[in-house]
């Protein structure tokens, strides 16, 4: 297996989860500012849309910033050729690495049998893993995110079948597909990945993602269960602070601050964009991430979230 940047950071290692119309470039930006992650990844992004008529619908999802590095642009899609085609173009857009989702639970992906419906499909697993790594060649890595299972845990049999292709790192969430994000993530179960990994001999590394809601909790759940990294989600929305070893303690102030920053970045990444006043409702999803943990910040989110412009936002930030 090539040696990679996955294989040059420092265990145990944080990396900031793919999170789908939340970690674009301007919410990666910020993390710079609040606290960096070892390793970014983009949102999902659909392979089989990078090549069609609506491409433009897809592309943005590709743009970063050269400060966002080490960065890995997360993929899924439906067919092996596009993987292979796929990748070539991200390699080419300067991206550290690519990562094939074969975990997101989302049901209407799950009946069109992609991304965690694979793990009960090997024979479109196998096409989609072998088309991404021939695409990639030796010198450019390949992730993979899945979790245990569908209905239940399989993680052994999944895992063993992962392992064979030598992909650079595996993130395996601790859950099954069905289980969504309803009960505590299984981190016994990822264990488990860590052990077989051990026992065949496989340089693959291995990253933990679920339920983690600190850096102190991180690198505790990455000594306990042995994992080479832990990949987090949830948890920055709560705290964007997260990956920073300062305290949390933020004031008010700052946070409105972090907030007009956002939405100033926001507005000069996006403002050329058609029909950019329709991205308003994007910008709602980001008040709950700084607009939290101070006197007064509920009442104030809500009258953040029935604005109707930035205009608005700004003029209530500024009262």
């Amino acid at each position: 297996m090539m040696q990679s940047f996955w294989h040059n950071l420092q265990k145990p290692f944080l990396v900031q989860a793919p999170m789908e119309d939340i970690t674009d470039t301007v919410f990666r930006q910020m993390l710079l500012e609040c606290g960096r992650p070892d390793v970014f990844f983009t949102e999902f992004t659909n392979v089989d849309g990078i090549f069609s008529t609506g491409a433009s619908h897809t592309i943005h999802r590709l743009a970063f910033s050269l400060h966002e590095r080490p960065i890995v642009a997360q993929i899924w899609g439906s067919k092996p050729e596009n993987y292979f085609q796929g990748v070539k173009y991200i390699r080419a857009q300067g991206f550290d690495g690519v990562d094939i989702n074969m975990g997101c639970p989302q049901r209407d992906i799950i009946k069109k049998g992609l991304c965690g419906a694979l793990i009960e499909n090997r024979p479109l697993a196998t096409k989609i893993i072998r088309a991404t790594l021939e695409g990639a060649g030796k010198d450019f890595p390949v992730s993979i995110k899945t979790r245990i299972g569908i209905n239940k845990p399989v993680t052994e049999d999944w895992m063993r079948f992962l392992l064979s292709f030598n992909s650079a790192a595996i993130i395996v969430h601790g859950r099954t597909v069905k289980e969504m994000s309803a009960v505590p993530a299984h981190w016994d179960e990822i264990h488990k990945a860590v052990l077989l990994r051990n026992r065949i001999g496989k340089q693959t590394l291995i990253i933990g993602n679920g339920d983690v809601k600190s850096k102190s909790e991180a690198l505790e759940k990455a000594g306990m269960y042995r994992v080479d990294g832990v990949m987090i989600g949830r948890g920055m929305l709560e705290d964007i602070h997260i990956f920073s070893s300062y305290s949390t303690n933020i004031t008010a102030q700052h946070r409105k601050q972090l907030l007009k920053k956002h939405i100033d970045l926001f507005q000069r990444t996006w403002g050329n964009e058609p029909n950019f006043d329709k991205h308003f409702h994007r910008l709602r999803k980001y008040i709950k991430i700084y607009i939290r943990g101070f006197e007064g910040s509920s009442h104030l989110r809500q009258r953040l979230m029935t604005a109707s412009s930035i205009d608005d936002v700004l003029g209530i930030l500024n009262e």
